[in-house]
């Protein structure tokens, strides 16, 4: 299928094709004619498969029939509802990209900045807000915000804002919003919480999967090192050193900790900053410029500030600390592999953690290469480890070949 195949305006069409966009994903191809018959939708994707073109291009293109080229006052008419300020910033940019040819507006805001400027747009008139939880709370409560005439509310990374704590957020917005809206649920995961919550706010919703539940990109190669916890900065600094690995995304389990990372790794001379909640939306954003244009090489980042991180060619993911939840590994190495390209998503498992390994292999259903070769493991991590290839054998855990075409088999080995 193509996108002119959907049936979307030719400003539109003329915009997504200028992004070089000819065929649409499956979650888009999916999504798009459901969201343009006015169905509420619930879609379940791995994060970079496309979910945020499946709902902005057909918003946008039922806005921009609606509106038209009226000159009467705008009003807010979509509302889209994210956990986090980059991914908020993604979004709003998305928006503005595919509707450039229309007369539609729109505005991103969030908290950590100051609501003047956020203030003055939205007096002026908007037709698309796109919305942390606490700054539209916010806003609304100073009386800033009217949504008495939205037509379509979106629910974005869903499970994300379950797991930082925004259910009653999400619920104090859908009250503020019109019963017979249109309401899009996103998510990369479908945990059951968010069965209930799509049960809550949702009527008789299209249902849209294009991958199994909480499964891993068949283009990323995973790999585990089973490492000493005191060890693991040691290690991080061997394989980026000795691999000549750029363009690495390091999560932390916590902001102090992803701060220790990167003054372990710069006093070894390692070019490396960190992003979390404790960062200025400015100097989080500054810090993730550099990184996209490759002033530096390795960025360590806390689940909730690397949610909004978009970088189509991602070679590395590195799981410092491996995460509690489950599905929280699925988004993390999910930021890797996209647009077609390769990835590789490495785990670092100390003793204390193999509990949370035990839990991932249980939901990803993948034979993750185990890596022995290296001099910092903790022995009882996997005594029976070999280099055999995995039952599994496809590129989730599959053999590798070497980054380097000329590499020496030792260097191979010590990759291993």
């Amino acid at each position: 299928m193509l996108f002119e195949d959907l049936s979307l305006s030719k400003s539109i069409q003329k915009a997504v094709f200028e992004e070089g966009y000819l065929n649409p994903t499956p979650i888009q191809e999916q999504s798009i004619p459901i969201v343009l018959a006015g169905r509420d939708l619930i879609g379940c994707a791995q994060t970079g498969t496309g979910k945020t073109a499946a709902f902005a291009i057909p918003i946008i293109h039922q806005l921009h029939r609606i509106v038209g080229s009226s000159k009467k006052a705008k009003v807010i008419r979509a509302l889209i509802v994210t956990p986090t300020r980059e991914l908020a910033v993604q979004i709003g940019q998305s928006f503005e990209t595919y509707a450039k040819y229309t007369n539609l507006t729109q505005l991103t805001i969030f908290g950590g900045v100051s609501q003047n400027p956020q203030v003055d747009t939205l007096k002026q008139g908007i037709d698309i807000l796109v919305a942390t939880p606490g700054r539209l709370l916010d806003l609304q409560k100073q009386g800033f915000l009217d949504l008495d005439h939205l037509h379509t509310l979106v629910l974005d990374e869903a499970d994300q804002m379950l797991d930082m704590g925004f259910i009653n957020d999400v619920k104090k917005i859908v009250k503020l919003t019109p019963k017979n809206r249109q309401t899009l649920l996103f998510s990369a995961t479908m945990p059951i919480a968010i069965r209930e919550l799509a049960e809550m706010f949702l009527q008789d919703p299209a249902k849209v999967e294009v991958s199994p539940v909480s499964s891993t990109a068949e283009n990323v190669e995973q790999r585990v090192y089973f490492v000493e916890k005191t060890e693991k900065r040691n290690l991080l600094y061997h394989l980026i050193k000795n691999e000549d690995l750029s363009n690495v995304l390091v999560f932390s389990r916590t902001k102090h900790g992803a701060d220790n990372v990167v003054k372990a790794l710069r006093k070894k001379e390692i070019p490396a900053e960190a992003i979390h909640g404790d960062k200025s939306q400015n100097a989080r954003q500054r810090v993730l410029d550099a990184f996209k244009n490759k002033e530096v090489g390795v960025l360590v980042a806390t689940d909730i500030a690397a949610r909004g991180i978009d970088i189509d060619q991602l070679p590395f993911v590195i799981n410092f600390d491996l995460p509690n939840i489950p599905e929280t590994y699925v988004h993390r190495i999910g930021r890797t592999g996209r647009a077609g390209n390769g990835g590789i998503a490495i785990s670092f498992c100390s003793k204390d953690e193999e509990p949370y390994w035990k839990d991932i292999q249980k939901l990803i259903k993948v034979d993750v290469k185990i890596i022995t070769d290296h001099p910092y493991q903790w022995h009882s991590g996997a005594p029976d480890a070999t280099e055999e290839k995995p039952k599994n054998s496809n590129r989730s855990g599959g053999a590798h070949k070497s980054r380097k075409s000329n590499a020496s088999k030792q260097n191979k080995k010590r990759w291993y």
